[in-house]
């Protein structure tokens, strides 16, 4: 029984060390690094998740295989086990880092990042660790790559939709016809922001903040507006109405002025492109024009259009500049000036 105890004894410290190591050792160093911010450390530890734990019982279980007294057939089996679970966690960890760190490299360069990239980076990462894997344990894998091979030709067929789905998702963001953070309007009438592109549906988050769920097949079929695409930012446009009696000259001057304090507020980096009216009809009630400005992109025109309507109000009424309502002139004649209608009348005024 004596000969256990050394064997124990390592199991306990892998345990004790697993324990201290991920509870305290590792939560240290994390709040260190981040104080440093060094780039991509918050990638590199939620990679390293729970690992520090895993190789400490790992390293634990091995020393105490080695000074067990078990038959060697058994101690080589229990070490390819292990060896296994190192490799794994060790693909592990290579599969999240890829998938973290591509998803940082399309941020940087693009400015979004999609899903359907790192997933199939940290895919990839995977698939290439369980072969080396495999490899390492003494298991050929060429039988295993031609049966995949083989095999993948059904898997294709029965999964027709599903490839559809995953190639669409491809064109979309290799065509960059939409991108995560793009605000699309489809033609059914569904619009908002575009969160991610997954292998499947592309997910578009309505400002109401309710989520659309689109197949990447259908989208890539649809007839659509992406108002981020050649650029964010688009003209406003607000139609205004002035009566007769304004002084034109006045009412482009206010009207421009009211607009520049609109853009300074929602879109001050824009304020170099000049909003500008211009007039185009002499309605019944008013001298009609156009306005015509920039903001940051297509959500800003809510908060453009609420401004601008407060404070050009606002200034037209300190300035004397009327906005006419609709109004009506009815002239009403006399039946009697009309003979035919008077005669009817005096013979029916019984009647009537």
């Amino acid at each position: 029984m004596t000969q256990w105890i050394v064997p124990i004894v390592f199991i306990l410290t892998g345990l004790l060390g697993g324990l201290i190591g991920e509870k305290y050792v590792f939560q240290k160093l994390k709040i260190f690094v981040a104080n440093k911010q060094v780039p991509g450390n918050q990638i590199i530890f939620q990679s390293l998740h729970r690992m520090t734990f895993i190789w400490f019982v790992v390293a634990g279980f091995f020393w105490a295989i080695i000074s067990s007294p078990l038959k060697p057939d058994i101690i080589n089996v229990l070490q390819k086990i292990l060896t296994i679970i190192v490799l794994y966690s060790v693909t592990l960890v290579l599969a999240r880092l890829t998938a973290g760190f591509v998803n940082l490299f399309i941020r940087r360069t693009e400015g979004v990042s999609t899903s359907l990239i790192s997933n199939l980076a940290k895919v990839g990462v995977l698939i290439l660790g369980t072969l080396i894997l495999l490899q390492t344990v003494g298991i050929e894998i060429t039988p295993i790559i031609t049966t995949l091979g083989i095999g993948g030709l059904a898997v294709g067929l029965a999964l027709q939709d599903t490839l559809t789905n995953l190639f669409s998702g491809f064109y979309l963001l290799i065509s960059k016809q939409v991108r995560t953070g793009d605000y699309v309007k489809l033609d059914d009438g569904n619009q908002g922001y575009v969160t991610d592109i997954t292998w499947r549906n592309t997910t578009i988050k309505e400002i109401s903040n309710n989520v659309i769920i689109v197949p990447n097949s259908k989208l890539a079929s649809a007839i659509f507006t992406n108002y981020h695409l050649p650029a964010k930012e688009i003209t406003l446009t607000m139609n205004v109405g002035v009566s007769y009696d304004s002084d034109l000259e006045l009412v482009e001057r206010v009207t421009v002025e009211v607009a520049k304090e609109v853009m300074q507020e929602i879109a001050p980096k824009l304020i170099e492109n000049e909003p500008y009216l211009r007039f185009h009809t002499f309605n019944d009630f008013s001298i009609d024009f156009t306005l015509y400005m920039r903001v940051s992109e297509f959500f800003d025109q809510r908060i453009g259009k609420h401004l601008f309507v407060k404070k050009l109000h606002k200034r037209y009424q300190k300035e004397g500049i009327q906005i006419p309502f609709p109004v009506r002139d009815i002239y009403m004649l006399s039946l009697c000036n009309i003979p035919s209608a008077c005669q009817y009348v005096r013979k029916n005024q019984r009647h009537l």
